[in-house]
């Protein structure tokens, strides 16, 4: 890999991961790169004004935070197909993200200029909205895309509530839900919103997309676990509030209003992640980080003496 500009992403208003920018910042200049360095977070977004502002290829993007930093430089960078080195520096989990005890930058930047890494494609969901029936191919919106989930939920400020929407699978109505919304999540997502609702744990390698109900008022209403190439429709019924809204990774992304549908299906796009550790193992993360029996007994030998 070329290491002739890089960004460099912090989470916003966190001074450890700030120090850490301007380090890594630092000794890639003295190797001759142009780095662009910015904050990320609820309120700051950098992604738009560097990927307009640069004339050359951008090379890789360091990003300093937790996995939330991680979801929104996915989002931002995954159609432009630029790497992220994500290193867990003032997050909580970190699923998607580099332990910052096995970083030194300067044996990392030799490792990436002499290819000494692996690249983990994680699949990425898209939505759009659309008026009434799926003869409207036309989409009323932006097309938003997640890592994690996108989920269907009402928002209200004074009072809780549940809304009742309605699900086709290619075509085909498959239930009325009724409960507090709907979460479509990829396998990277699995670990996330869609587990905290008892859906399934879904391994990165597969190419599959999970429907999860969130709090359901009916026992009947199970996840459901479909190919990678379905669109899922779901239209919001007597939302009487016009409360309903589509979220992204978590993120506010449109309001939608009664006869309104939205298709979400597989992204064209992939997020790329480097990986460093040459001991990764999907299931060891799953251990460490949902604290499993496996994290928290070890054995010497493989007796289990």
């Amino acid at each position: 890999m070329q290491l002739k500009q890089v960004l460099i992403i912090h989470k916003s208003g966190d001074a450890l991961s700030q120090r850490w920018a301007k380090k890594c910042a630092e000794a890639l200049e003295k190797r001759g790169c142009n780095v662009l360095m910015g904050p990320s977070g609820p309120k700051d977004n950098p992604y738009p004004v560097f990927l307009a502002s640069v004339s050359l290829p951008i090379n890789l993007a360091v990003v300093l935070g937790g996995d939330g930093t991680a979801l929104s430089a996915a989002r931002n960078l995954a159609s432009d197909g630029i790497p992220i080195l994500a290193v867990n520096v003032g997050g909580h989990l970190g699923f998607l993200t580099e332990s910052p005890d096995d970083f030194d930058s300067e044996t990392i930047w030799d490792r990436l200029e002499a290819d000494r890494y692996a690249v983990q494609t994680r699949m990425m969901l898209q939505a759009t909205v659309h008026e009434g029936n799926r003869t409207n191919l036309e989409p009323v919106s932006d097309r938003f895309l997640a890592l994690n989930e996108m989920c269907i939920k009402p928002a209200s400020a004074d009072r809780m509530i549940t809304s009742i929407l309605e699900m086709e699978i290619d075509g085909e109505v498959v239930d009325q839900y009724q409960g507090d919304g709907l979460i479509i999540s990829t396998p990277t997502g699995s670990t996330c919103y869609t587990v905290a609702a008892n859906g399934p744990i879904i391994h990165p390698g597969m190419a599959a997309i999970s429907v999860t109900p969130i709090c359901p008022l009916s026992l009947s209403s199970r996840p459901i676990l479909i190919p990678s190439g379905s669109v899922v429709s779901i239209w919001p019924l007597a939302d009487y509030d016009l409360s309903t809204k589509l979220w992204m990774d978590g993120v506010l992304a449109t309001s939608i209003w009664p006869g309104q549908r939205v298709d979400i299906r597989m992204a064209a796009e992939e997020a790329r992640f480097i990986v460093l550790r040459e001991n990764y193992s999907y299931y060891q993360t799953l251990r460490e980080k949902l604290q499993w029996a496996g994290a928290r007994i070890h054995y010497h030998n493989n007796h289990r003496n």
